[in-house]
């Protein structure tokens, strides 16, 4: 491997790039994206102080007087990819309505801003070209392409065209390797359980494996069985299968030729941290309470966000957005939704209803870990309620203060969000968010979210917490109520300033859901007729509920009609057969396989609602080929995938820790902590949808398309109904 190679290796220790030496008549590979701002501004930015537009196919900005150095000024782009030794020619044309002399920069975007090039550049009012050589001295993702032009005594306009960054050995999404082809589970396996492994290879032949244990002495040995070419990872991939052992240890190695896999256990039960790990993400995300230390240590302790201590404005009197309505109300409390400050009904009740679906799961298979007071961390611990609902209760009682008054024209409703006038950048803590926050419109769908949130509230609280129970059953069924009188208010998908628009059009899912829930809980008839949706090989998420009517009638068969029930048995069973196909035929086990051919935002979260809907089956058949497709998917999330990657932090040595997180960004800011142990990234999107992975990712096959990056929240994200549902699989394999 060269030099430059292994530079860049070390700022990228989730992936490996192939030693390449400099070509000798290299091509030119264009660094920045959108230079010619013919797709608008994106992903160009500029200082607060200088706002800017897109005029004539020009990026204008307008740069103020009395700012004293260059930097306080800027037009810029962030997440530009650089090789250490590597050339750099940076052309542009640039025009200013007064005569200055502004600053070219490439550099690095965090400290300690290492310069490839800075050079000065005279404006005049007749746009010019300009050109530029330097040569990185760093390599990084997360190189800056910045014309800075602060230090002016008058305020003038800057102009941008044709701007391009040219240079490196790598050609943009080349380069790429992942470690040993020899891919595993890099927790560990199940002692009583199957034991499979991935293995990256040529060969149209078997080839033999050895198993070593934690000394390096063979315990066993086998042959591959050939899978032949994965379509979703480009890879020739073979499955070695070792589950004869059974033998309890740590750090076990597979070995094939010379390639040995990353180091992992055998235990009896290698899920039991992960079950608490992925729960207590939640409570590192509460909002309006400060995370203490002596229940997360000292790293992720925090101060309580937005509770109104400057500069936070705080969430107990939020005012609707200008236009909607007049009136505020305390939204203090919830979770914060995914890397941004922001909270959303529709997402916060799906993971709500998750969490207190494992809950229902553990009451009625016996499962009496799930039901422990004291098996999390957190203020609630030690007051004779089961954990898993404390943590529940904190998103409901949030999304009962969503509610619109009584006194306004659609009460009853629930606000679809709250979050920030504009977005943050990073780092951020909570309590330091200066943001204004509002309360966007209500919607139909969040009013219907809320519930079903709350009719499940009603009927699991009914006997830890009757009051509560009777709130929620009350809310619940004026939300009902009020999305039938206003059966299509839509959540605009422009509304996407500050937070995520989560826009939904349809819902009659949310219906269905909703009303299988209330039937559920009150047995009124009115509510059976309106459950109309099924569970499909489609699954669900947040924006597609209905599916969840199935599961709500398969968890509580007891309350339903046997002609609802019986139907909906055989379609959890006919789903879960498909993901067991579906994650048999790949060289990787994925129970999703997208039908597409393209990964899509979350895909995580697609592997644990699949894995969801197995478990649920494997709870109506008892048949353990269910059980062994959920445990197989975990497999994949820890590390038997296209990329060698865990996507759950703390869990493997190649884990995911870069997530796109405004607190957990230990990456841009060495003060601050990388995310605790259980977080779930979001993992391979085809759709690219963010500067850093379109920079590192083109032409990624779908299952590659990742980067364990801060800056790529369309890759890297976090959120919380995609921690819930691993939160649920987790507990599921953990089950003893």
């Amino acid at each position: 491997m060269s030099a430059t190679a292994r530079l860049f290796t070390a700022a990228l220790p989730l992936v490996l790039l192939v030693g390449l030496a400099t070509p000798a008549h290299a091509e030119t590979y264009e660094r920045v994206l959108n230079g010619t701002f013919d797709s608008g501004k994106t992903p160009w930015w500029s200082s607060g102080n200088s706002p800017s537009r897109v005029e004539s196919g020009r990026l204008c900005a307008d740069i103020p007087a009395g700012t004293v150095n260059p930097w306080e000024s800027m037009i810029g782009q962030n997440d530009v990819p650089l090789e250490a030794g590597q050339p750099y020619t940076l052309r542009f044309t640039a025009s200013a309505t007064k005569p200055v002399t502004v600053r070219a920069v490439v550099a690095l975007a965090d400290p300690p801003s290492t310069a490839t090039l800075t050079k000065p550049v005279p404006l005049t009012a007749e746009p010019k070209a300009f050109e530029f050589t330097g040569t990185s001295t760093r390599a990084t993702t997360r190189g800056q392409v910045a014309i800075q032009a602060g230090g002016a005594k008058e305020a003038y306009t800057l102009c941008l065209d044709d701007v391009s960054l040219t240079g490196g050995a790598i050609r943009p999404g080349d380069g790429w390797t992942y470690g040993s082809p020899v891919r595993v589970n890099q927790l560990g396996y199940a002692a009583t359980e199957d034991k499979r492994a991935s293995i990256v290879n040529a060969s149209a032949q078997p080839v033999t494996w050895r198993l070593l244990d934690g000394v390096g002495e063979v315990v066993t040995t086998g042959s591959t069985t050939v899978k032949g070419d994965d379509a979703m990872s480009g890879d020739h991939v073979h499955i070695a299968d070792f589950s004869r052992v059974r033998t309890v240890g740590t750090g076990y190695t597979l070995v094939v030729g010379a390639d040995v896999s990353e180091p992992f256990d055998i235990a009896r039960s290698p899920y039991d941290a992960l079950r608490r790990d992925s729960l207590a993400y939640f409570y590192h995300n509460r909002s309006g309470i400060p995370i203490e230390a002596k229940y997360v240590g000292d790293t992720h302790s925090r101060p309580a966000g937005h509770v109104g201590v400057a500069p936070n404005k705080g969430d107990t009197s939020v005012p609707c957005l200008p236009g909607t309505c007049d009136y505020s109300l305390d939204v203090s409390g919830g979770w914060y939704d995914a890397g941004d400050h922001g909270k959303y009904v529709v997402n916060g009740a799906l993971a709500a209803w998750q969490l207190m679906d494992t809950y229902e799961r553990s009451l009625r298979t016996l499962d009496f870990e799930g039901l422990r007071d004291g098996l999390l961390a957190i203020p609630e611990q030690a007051n004779r309620v089961p954990d898993v609902l404390d943590e529940a209760r904190w998103e409901v009682e949030f999304l009962l203060k969503m509610r619109v008054p009584a006194n306004e024209p659609l009460a009853g409703m629930a606000h679809h969000k709250i979050h920030d006038l504009a977005w943050t950048g990073h780092p951020m803590l909570p309590s330091n968010d200066p943001q204004p926050r509002y309360l966007h419109a209500p919607s139909t769908a969040a009013t219907l979210n809320l519930a079903a949130a709350g009719a499940q509230c009603a009927r699991i609280w009914a006997l830890w917490d009757p009051a509560f129970s009777r709130k929620c059953l009350a809310a619940a069924e004026t939300a009902w109520q009020a999305a039938n009188a206003h059966p299509d208010v839509y959540a605009p998908r422009e509304d996407s300033v500050g937070g995520g628009p989560y826009d939904d059009t349809d819902v009659s899912d949310e219906f269905s859901w909703a009303a299988a829930e209330l039937y559920a809980t009150t047995g009124k008839r009115a509510y059976l007729g309106r459950v109309t949706t099924k569970l499909t090989p489609a699954g669900f998420s947040w924006k597609d509920t209905g599916a969840l009517a199935d599961l709500t009638i398969a968890r509580l068969p007891e309350r339903f009609p046997v002609d609802r029930v019986l139907p909906a048995r055989k379609r959890i069973l006919a789903v879960a057969d498909g993901h067991v196909r579906d994650l048999r035929g790949q060289g990787y086990p994925n129970p999703s396989l997208p039908t597409d051919g393209a990964y899509a935002w979350g895909s995580t979260s697609a592997t644990t609602n699949a894995a969801m809907i197995m478990g649920m089956a494997y709870d109506l058949s008892f048949r353990s080929e269910y059980r062994d497709a959920v445990l197989e998917s975990m497999d994949y999330l820890l590390g038997r995938n296209g990329l060698n990657q865990s996507f759950i932090s703390g869990y493997g040595d190649r884990a995911s820790h870069n997530q796109h997180h405004r607190h957990w960004s230990h990456q841009i800011n060495s003060a601050l902590p990388s995310p605790p142990p259980g977080s779930l990234a979001g993992g391979p999107n085809s759709g690219l949808q963010d500067p850093v992975a379109q920079q590192n990712l083109p032409g990624c096959k779908p299952a590659k398309c990742y980067i364990d990056d801060i800056g790529s929240w369309s890759t890297n994200e976090v959120a919380v109904n995609w921690n819930s549902s691993l939160a649920w699989v987790a507990a599921f394999v953990d089950a003893r």
